[in-house]
């Protein structure tokens, strides 16, 4: 009796154990397929988002471009909490109006001014940058502006440096 229940015991483990596998293959088949269909929608059904740029996407020969006189302006040598300005000079060599949505900064010291209407194949624009140099004391390196605008790359970047000279008494009372 003992040998029939082992032998029925193991018979009914090699068979639940062969179904389960062939469950998981059917399984993992019908994933894997559904899988495809879900990539296969997505390839299809993408929605063309405007605010992004498609690396794949040929550069129009009509489209505006910024053209800058200089991307890169170093202020010198500053004392600690000076405020100054620097206007960055363009100009749209491109075929069609240039129109700038924003401008920004890395940095909360730094503010861009962008034109606020369009600016026509040929014509000059400006963009003013104010920087705050107070408690930013040392080499200041490269402060990006970011300019988003209708061209193609989307952005264009412009960078200001500085050295700020710290204050008097700026690291405390001196001890004698």
């Amino acid at each position: 009796m003992k040998k029939n229940i082992l032998v029925v015991a193991a018979v009914t483990l090699f068979w639940v154990t062969g179904c389960d596998q062939k469950a998981s293959t059917n399984a993992s088949a019908d994933q894997q397929a559904t899988t495809a269909d879900v990539t296969s929608d997505v390839a299809h059904n993408t929605v063309h988002n405007p605010n992004t740029t498609n690396p794949e996407e040929i550069a129009s020969t009509d489209a505006p471009t910024m053209t800058f006189k200089e991307t890169e302006y170093d202020f010198g040598s500053l004392k600690d909490g000076e405020v100054v300005k620097h206007t960055f000079t363009f100009t749209n060599t491109g075929k069609s109006p240039l129109v700038i949505e924003s401008a920004s900064s890395t940095c909360g010291c730094t503010v861009p001014e962008v034109p606020k209407g369009p600016i026509a194949p040929g014509a000059e624009g400006k963009i003013e940058v104010q920087f705050d140099s107070r408690g930013k004391g040392g080499q200041q390196v490269l402060k990006v502006i970011s300019i988003k605008a209708n061209t193609q790359p989307e952005i264009t970047q412009v960078n200001i440096k500085a050295n700020v000279k710290p204050s008097p008494g700026a690291n405390g009372p001196l001890r004698s």
